[in-house]
């Protein structure tokens, strides 16, 4: 459609909401004896709701026509939800198999930072993921990834620079700057990552932040950078000060960090002011599938004592202001018409979704596209000869620093431990609870591997965990007791291209394959959900206690995030900003 004649169109339908407004003619929906939220006054009050071409004409009491009326009985409806930040490819699934999970529970847009098919695949892996999600009846927004790769250290299969900054933000879905993690680069006045902020300040673009465990001075100076939102509150006193500081907080509840629970207290006694919303981060499709998305989140947060309307609007109105999205969030005319039917406000029992004023969901039955909108895909998964003799760990010490998992936590912990030696070469102890922890460069067959050692993993019999999704620069992670499983787990993972493989006695129990990028999917949500739940199934029987071993394992490469953490280069202490040498 040219310039001339979408200009023409977008006059008509104005014109035509302003006749349907003032009753002059019939909408395309009519919702009666509606209990709406307004988000705008933290009041639900009685109202009829008229769509015309997608968009709300009217709310009120007015005697308005439409071509289908639905009478809601006195249901609330409230707006569209938005979750305001997670990374699409931590639910495994291509855009349109997380519409299929995440619509009937209310969800209309998410924002994602897919740095993640940004380190492996660069701009081209995130305008697939772009394409991926048009015209589905849920709007996935991007952020611009200012962390690829994540730090100077790490070893990537590309790089993105102000200039690709610059042009991903030239594009419709994509909001703003996405998390900045290298904040050394920031406190030292790198030019390569303030290029990068001062091209979205260029732009009046929002840039996100990533500090977790920083205040003081320290936030002071990431804050006076630019930056407006953080999603890595894991304490009050962190949550606390960022709001003084005018960043919106993002209260963090997926499948791997929880910490909802830790700041509700504080949202409850306003003294996070109007400066939260919820999100997920990382959500893996079976949470999905059996807890639900944002309105999980609602639900809690009102249980715990945050006034429903108070709760909807933080879930809504302000991630969508934060972000520009000035058409959404709220159910008033000139708003897209997404809009979520509940019976009850408290409990949040989703009936009825609507995307652009169409029925997408109803009770829990997804009516969007059926088919899987897929995306071209290649092995992305390429390694050098490797035999048992990359997995043998000499260490110089039988007392070793090892990452300690903190469950629940995407932080680790900083440990020493007496560890087994035979003749030199660390050896599995199942009392230690210690673990063989190895990251392998995958993008251009380096021959680049470190090792390091990890508790928390809770390994009783020998076999391996082995993941391509290894967050952020994403090469092979893999953890076990011995070379043998875990060299055929990352054979495992080559042949399918990436994904998650549990390994013992030299078989392969279970895996889930990801071969877009090592990081997502090409089945169907509930297939994805199966194989997850067997590879999971898998590790427990290798002794793992943790609920989500997979998403553990992928965070241990991530070196900004405190306290150790592994990459193909070795152990990296992030606190101190340096390796360590076992």
């Amino acid at each position: 459609m040219s310039e001339v004649a979408r200009d023409s169109s977008d006059l008509a339908r104005l014109q035509r909401r302003i006749r349907v407004a003032l009753g002059q003619e019939p909408g395309d929906l009519l919702l009666t004896h509606a209990q709406v939220v307004n988000v705008f006054t933290r009041r639900t009050e009685m109202a009829n709701i008229v769509v015309a071409d997608g968009y709300i004409a009217g709310v009120g009491t007015a005697s308005w026509s439409a071509r289908q009326v639905v009478d809601l009985q006195g249901q609330y409806v409230l707006p569209g939800l938005i979750d305001s930040h997670m990374h699409l490819e931590s639910t495994l699934l291509l855009p349109s198999e997380l519409a299929r999970l995440a619509v009937p529970h209310g969800t209309a847009a998410t924002i994602s930072d897919s740095h993640e098919i940004g380190n492996v695949l660069g701009v081209r892996g995130i305008e697939l993921l772009v394409q991926a999600s048009m015209g589905l009846p849920l709007d996935v927004y991007f952020m611009a990834s200012s962390c690829v790769p994540a730090t100077a250290w790490e070893d990537a299969g590309a790089s993105i620079g102000a200039g690709e900054i610059a042009s991903l933000l030239r594009h419709d879905r994509v909001l703003g700057l996405a998390e900045v993690m290298d904040l050394p680069a920031v406190w030292n006045g790198s030019a390569y990552m303030l290029e990068k902020i001062l091209t979205a300040q260029r732009q009046k673009s929002v840039i996100d932040g990533h500090a977790p465990n920083v205040t003081g001075l320290s936030l002071q100076a990431y804050v006076a950078a630019g930056m407006r939102a953080d999603h890595e509150s894991s304490t009050v006193e962190e949550a606390r000060e960022k709001a003084r500081l005018g960043m919106l907080v993002q209260i963090r509840d997926g499948s791997i960090a929880h910490n909802l629970d830790t700041l509700l207290p504080r949202v409850v006694s306003g003294e996070l002011g109007d400066r939260w919303t919820l999100v997920t981060d990382d959500i893996l499709p079976d949470d999905l599938r059996q807890w639900g998305h944002l309105d999980y989140l609602l639900r809690r947060a009102i249980t715990a004592g945050v006034a429903p309307e108070v709760a909807v609007r933080h879930a809504t109105l302000v991630p969508a202001q934060h972000y520009g999205l000035s058409d959404r969030g709220a159910i008033a005319p000139s708003y897209r018409a997404d809009l979520v039917v509940v019976d009850d406000l408290r409990r949040m029992n989703v009936r009825l979704v609507y995307h652009a004023g169409q029925l997408v969901a109803r009770d829990g039955e997804y009516l969007g596209p059926p088919e899987v909108r897929t995306v071209p895909c290649e092995n992305t998964i390429r390694l050098p000869p490797l035999d048992e003799g990359a997995f043998r760990l000499r260490p110089a010490s039988a007392t070793c620093p090892v990452i300690g998992i903190i469950p629940g936590q995407l932080i680790t912990r900083h440990e020493r431990r007496s560890v087994r030696l035979r003749e030199g070469e660390w050896e599995f102890s199942p009392e230690e609870d210690v673990a063989l922890l190895a990251s392998i460069e995958r993008h251009r067959a380096s021959g680049k591997i470190g090792l390091g050692l990890v508790s928390g993993f809770g390994f009783r019999r020998h076999g391996a965990l082995a993941s391509s999704v290894a967050h952020d620069s994403h090469n092979i992670i893999v953890a076990g007791t011995n070379p043998s499983d875990m060299l055929v787990a990352v054979r495992a993972l080559a042949e399918t291209g990436g994904g998650f493989v549990a390994v013992a006695q030299g078989q392969v129990l279970a895996r889930l394959p990801l071969p877009f990028g090592g990081l997502l999917s090409t089945e169907r949500a509930d297939v994805v959900c199966e194989q997850l739940r067997a590879v999971r199934q898998a590790a427990q029987s290798l002794g793992c206690p943790l609920a989500c071993p997979f998403g553990a394992l992928s965070f241990l490469a991530l070196p900004v995030i405190p306290e150790l953490k592994i990459t193909a280069r070795g152990v990296f202490d992030v606190v101190r900003q340096q390796w360590l040498h076992l």
